[in-house]
């Protein structure tokens, strides 16, 4: 990007004519010969999905009214599933799968999040002062000679 900027190329057209001329360059700078020349890729597994496999995967909170946040969208869960988080696939093609434990989950895009109810507010009780006994280790306090405790008692 920053080779295109300097040289001025604002069009597709002229940025793949820059780069016939750049790659070559570019290839004969940082290229490096492989250790062995056999290809050691595997071929792709029979049951291998390729969807599912290039998908970017986030975990994410399913919470107690069973809705999952997504990309700023709310998504209402409809299968029973007890768990505290599921994986959203965001696909290469643009779709959107959920799944937990590789079981897929069927969902829907809640359009407006609901609004909270408020609780009425809930009646403060007073309560009442707490006066400690007279054998409370607070009001055994060392008292100078021949001062008596009920002389001192707080009522």
């Amino acid at each position: 990007m920053k080779a295109l900027r300097l040289a001025g190329i604002a069009t597709l057209e002229a940025a793949n004519r820059f780069l016939e001329e750049w790659l070559p360059l570019y290839n004969r700078r940082f290229a490096v010969q492989p250790a062995q020349a056999t290809d050691l890729h595997r071929p792709k597994s029979a049951g291998g999905d390729l969807t599912r496999i290039l998908c970017l995967k986030t975990t994410r909170c399913l919470r107690r009214d069973w809705t999952v946040l997504h990309h700023g969208h709310l998504y209402q869960v409809r299968t029973n599933v007890r768990a505290a988080h599921v994986i959203v696939e965001d696909r290469v093609d643009g779709t959107m799968r959920m799944t937990h434990k590789g079981r897929p989950l069927t969902y829907h895009v809640i359009p407006v999040r609901p609004e909270r109810v408020a609780e009425p507010p809930k009646a403060q009780v007073p309560r009442r002062p707490v006066k400690p006994t007279s054998a409370h280790p607070w009001r055994n306090r060392l008292l100078p000679e021949g001062t008596s405790h009920a002389a001192t008692a707080i009522t």
